[in-house]
């Protein structure tokens, strides 16, 4: 199995990595898929990575047509809107990563074009996004780690995307055990990326306030519960994400700062599901998405007193 062609829909900080990378490989048989109002802004403002434009081949689902891999890389509320181009791009053989944050994106798209083209994967990205302008950190970009369930081995597949990836500057990682690597992202998305943004602070305070320090911890063994309910055993100690400078500032923190929307979503608001379906208490993650939801209202102007 060879892939020849790829398509790549979302070019924010995750996407941007892959629409850098890819190029070199493919050429033209890469695109970036966008229509309408979108289209036309890309065309005129495009992307910037670094500080230097990244040209982009941009066409429409439709005119694309079948590709050999499909890369989604957008925010997870976006998912309803982009699913049509996605069922575009989808051939008999074609794979499909879904880079989005959370633990639910790969049911989601296999629900609609079959799980027999998805193989699970997950980003550790090192990036600022600030409009069209991505700041990636190469020296401290881990890449993409993707498997499939339940094999311990690389398949036909995964060697066909690692093989694509051979070359190029995207990092690309086989995982043995895709599911519970996706679960300690998620364990980590929850219990770091989310009290950082309540409190507008950078990642060190994780280790110099004890109080932060609890927050992190109370949301981690929630999620550990949930994950138990899964068949996924995770740590039962939080883990802080490894060689972290002590400024950075995770993507929901970076959401709220610039005025966007946050993917609260898809942490605590579906822990919050999940809690309930397996009657679980899971206080930390609702006072945290109630807590985010509020500063999303306060950035729109509900409240501004």
């Amino acid at each position: 199995m060879e892939i020849k062609s790829a398509a790549l829909i979302g070019v924010g900080a995750v996407g941007s990595y892959f629409a850098y990378g890819l190029p070199a490989k493919l050429g033209d048989r890469f695109c970036v898929i966008a229509s309408g109002n979108r289209k036309e802004r890309l065309e005129k403002e495009g992307i910037y990575i670094n500080g230097a434009r990244c040209p982009l081949n941009l066409k429409t689902a439709q005119k694309a047509g079948k590709v050999d891999l499909v890369l989604v890389a957008t925010k997870q509320t976006a998912l309803p809107e982009i699913m049509d181009d996605i069922s575009a791009l989808v051939g008999e053989n074609t794979l499909v990563l879904s880079l989005l944050n959370g633990v639910t994106s790969e049911e989601i798209i296999g629900n609609e074009i079959g799980m027999e083209h998805m193989l699970y994967s997950l980003m550790r990205i090192d990036a600022v996004r600030d409009g069209n302008h991505m700041e990636l950190h190469f020296d401290r970009i881990a890449g993409v780690f993707f498997g499939e369930k339940d094999h311990t081995e690389p398949t036909e597949r995964v060697q066909a995307v690692l093989d694509l990836f051979e070359g190029t500057s995207v990092r690309a990682n086989f995982v043995s055990d895709i599911m519970t690597d996706l679960w300690l992202k998620y364990v980590s998305n929850v219990s770091q990326n989310l009290p950082q943004a309540i409190l507008g602070v950078g990642f060190g305070a994780y280790k110099d306030s004890e109080h932060v320090r609890a927050v992190a911890t109370g949301l981690w063994q929630e999620v550990v519960q949930v994950a138990a309910k899964k068949g996924v055993r995770l740590p039962e100690r939080l883990l802080l994400f490894h060689g972290t400078v002590k400024e950075a500032k995770f993507s929901t923190l970076q959401d709220l700062d610039a005025g966007r929307h946050t993917e609260i979503d898809i942490f605590a608001g579906e822990m919050m599901r999940m809690g309930k379906e397996f009657e679980i208490p899971v206080p930390y993650c609702e006072y945290t998405y109630h807590m985010i939801k509020a500063l999303e209202e306060k950035n729109d102007g509900k409240f501004n007193y």
